[in-house]
């Protein structure tokens, strides 16, 4: 269990910088914390992050630009007002123009 703790903070950490009217995926906080192949548990950890309003968990989507997490969200359509507000279209539950909003932390972060 501190291991996956542990994972969720360093998760919640690279989703803190996230700008504004950017996202990115789940795989890409994976790759980027050194485990390609924990998308998922990034997801978990998105899911469990909903009592703490410092992380904008909005903001991470699915590597097609769907929002696959939206129903862990109060009220159905909260994830997509909260990118609406951002700037971002959203047209039945996927980002338009996804490529120009991604933010790969690979490449706008230093190396974890």
């Amino acid at each position: 269990m501190k291991e996956e703790n542990s994972f969720f903070q360093k998760v919640y950490q690279v989703v803190r910088q996230i700008p504004e009217g950017r996202v990115t995926s789940y795989g890409a906080i994976a790759k980027y914390l050194g485990a390609a192949r924990s998308a998922r548990m990034v997801g978990w950890a998105m899911n469990a992050s909903h009592q703490d309003d410092t992380i904008p968990a909005h903001r991470v989507v699915n590597r097609q630009g769907l929002l696959t997490g939206k129903h862990h969200f109060g009220g159905t359509n909260l994830m997509q007002q909260l990118l609406e507000n951002e700037g971002l279209v959203i047209h039945s539950n996927q980002i338009q123009n996804f490529k120009d909003y991604f933010w790969d932390p690979q490449h706008e972060l230093p190396p974890f």
